[in-house]
């Protein structure tokens, strides 16, 4: 009797044949014959186990490393896509590199629409889909093969007895949640039923053993992949930086659902026990805010402020490049004239408002607010709330500044809601590095954060209007509607003014501020020089309260040289 013996000990396998009898030896086409059956016995494990030398068991000799097999027939690449941008390219790039392309359902089809040859996940499985497609992938023959270690014997070893092949490419991005749920028009349900499971797992399981698989989640990175493959170049410095983009997508989706599963079960409460806020990288910036500094702009992809508007998600028409004094500069200044329900024009130098006026003709709100303060204005950031149109253009283009009559006054950006075609077009004459930005109206009830050394401070955005406000009167007489018009200007200028701030403001025009300084009286100096003597029936604004204001102000030697003080 002779038995044919198969060993797939380490990965590799061999065949042997055994006498079991001292009965005459088979002739040579029996043997063979034996051997084929033997063969054909674990040929499914063959196709898709590790096949090289034979590694005995018994070989265990201190410091030698055991050699590991590779995997018989070609490459497996595992492909599983939502979003299919470039899919052919990267298919059949793949395909000419001797891959073979293991996908799923619509994947599957688009890749073979494409020309490119296809093994279904459930045929490697032998297991079709089920529960509505929310099991695919979550199988041994699929996790087992993207995480064994191809230098762990005892790994390839488990993957043979079971006849699981090794994957050595893992392309996967996940179901469209975050535009799902910001549509708009989905239901609880739905959104729940958009939460990925198996993609998630795929891209961390590859990422995690990523030494052996490459991870890709993002169809920007494909040609760099293929030139990796084709090239057959071995830098794990690649490979690091593909698990950890895998590692930090998965991360930015779960923080889209846990935000998403915090405002569907809070009750309304505004601060949940611990979020994550998901940041993408817009831009890296000459330099922070001094030379020395280094610096990058990041965008918040948060539920929370989706169309909220601002800066951040502004269009750049014109101009050189941002930087980190720019971006804060903007900001100040959009967050400011966002304010405002009038045509407003509002100039920013350093993030405090050195100009404000609001009319119903823009022209004049713009002349006016330069004219608060002509010096500070010049390379300020102007920004309106109107559009601007090519007669308002034509005046930011060639507007004289008001200390010297001749010359034109400079800045560093303008930021509007919009421009009309000329307008634009008369804007871009001004100067090659002006900044053109156009920008939707800031959002309201958002969460404010701060950071301060090893942690952040978090609050409720300042949203009060002056409609929300309940004026008292402290006076011996009520003020009249043009005076209480001009508190409230003061008022919601104040508010973008660094403390200690004073404003003082008439016919919805800021005369004069004062900022920034430790004792309130010296910005109420501050404000007084700078208003002169338009501070004569104005109204006056401080960001906090001011006890003492009324014996300053009557006062000129504390609060400074104007007889209308």
């Amino acid at each position: 009797m002779v038995c044919a013996a198969v060993s797939l000990a380490g990965g590799s396998a061999t065949a042997t044949a055994t006498s079991l009898s001292r009965r005459p030896a088979l002739g040579l086409r029996s043997r063979r014959l034996l051997w084929a059956r033997a063969m054909s016995h674990v040929a499914p494990r063959l196709s898709s186990a590790t096949v090289g030398a034979p590694t005995p068991d018994h070989d265990q000799r201190p410091g030698r490393a055991r050699a590991v097999a590779a995997q018989a027939g070609p490459r497996q690449a595992l492909i599983s896509l939502s979003d299919k941008t470039d899919l052919a390219n990267l298919g059949n790039g793949l395909e000419s590199l001797g891959f073979s392309i293991i996908s799923t359902g619509g994947t599957a089809s688009s890749l073979e629409a494409a020309g490119v040859n296809v093994t279904k996940v459930e045929q490697i499985t032998n297991f079709p889909e089920m529960l509505d497609g929310r099991v695919k992938t979550l199988h041994p023959s699929i996790h087992g093969g993207i995480l064994a270690r191809r230098d762990q014997e005892h790994h390839l070893k488990a993957l043979n007895e079971h006849g699981i092949g090794t994957f050595d490419v893992v392309v996967v991005n996940l179901y469209p949640f975050y535009d799902k749920v910001t549509s708009g028009t989905i239901s609880f349900e739905d959104g729940i039923e958009n939460i990925d499971i198996g993609g998630p797992t795929l891209i961390r399981a590859a990422a995690k053993n990523h030494k052996d698989v490459l991870v890709v989640v993002d169809h920007h990175d494909y040609p760099a992949l293929l030139k990796y493959l084709q090239e057959k170049q071995a830098d794990p410095q690649f490979r690091r930086m593909l698990a950890w983009k895998a590692f930090q997508h998965v991360a930015s989706y779960d923080s889209a659902v846990s935000e998403w599963l915090w405002k569907q079960s809070s009750g309304g409460e505004i601060f949940p026990p611990s979020f994550t806020v998901p940041l993408s990288m817009k831009s890296t910036l000459r330099y922070g805010e001094n030379p020395h500094q280094k610096a990058a702009f990041y965008g918040d992809r948060s539920l929370s402020l989706v169309n909220a508007g601002g800066i951040a998600t502004s269009f750049q028409h014109h101009g050189k490049e941002m930087s980190y004094n720019n971006y804060l500069d903007a900001d100040a200044a959009w967050n400011c004239v966002s304010e405002f329900e009038n045509p407003t024009c509002v100039v920013v130098k350093h993030t405090n408002p050195c100009g404000v006026a609001s009319r119903q003709d823009v022209l004049e709100a713009y002349r006016l607010a330069v004219r608060a303060d002509p010096v500070s204005a010049f390379g300020g950031i102007v920004a309106f709330n109107t559009t601007i149109d090519e007669d308002l253009a034509k005046e930011i283009r060639e507007f004289r500044s008001p200390t010297d009559g001749e010359t034109r006054m400079f800045y560093e950006i303008v930021v509007a809601p919009g421009y009309t075609e000329k307008g634009l077009e008369v804007l871009k004459g001004k100067s090659k590095t002006l900044r053109i930005l156009e920008a939707k109206r800031s959002g309201k009830n958002m969460l404010s954060l701060r950071q301060v050394s090893g942690g952040w401070l978090a609050q409720e955005s300042d949203d009060l209007t002056p409609e929300d406000i309940t004026f008292t009167t402290g006076s011996e007489r009520a003020p009249t509607d043009s005076e209480l018009s001009d508190a409230k200007f003061a008022w919601l200028c104040v508010k973008h003014v660094k403390s200690n701030a004073i404003v003082i403001a008439k016919d919805n025009c800021m005369l004069g501020m004062g900022s920034g300084q430790p004792n309130r009286v010296d910005s109420l100096r501050i404000a007084f020089r700078k208003a002169g003597e338009a501070a004569k029936g104005a109204a006056l604004a401080s960001d906090a309260f001011f006890p003492f204001v009324a014996d300053v102000c009557r006062n000129k030697t504390d609060a400074g040289d104007s007889e209308s003080n």
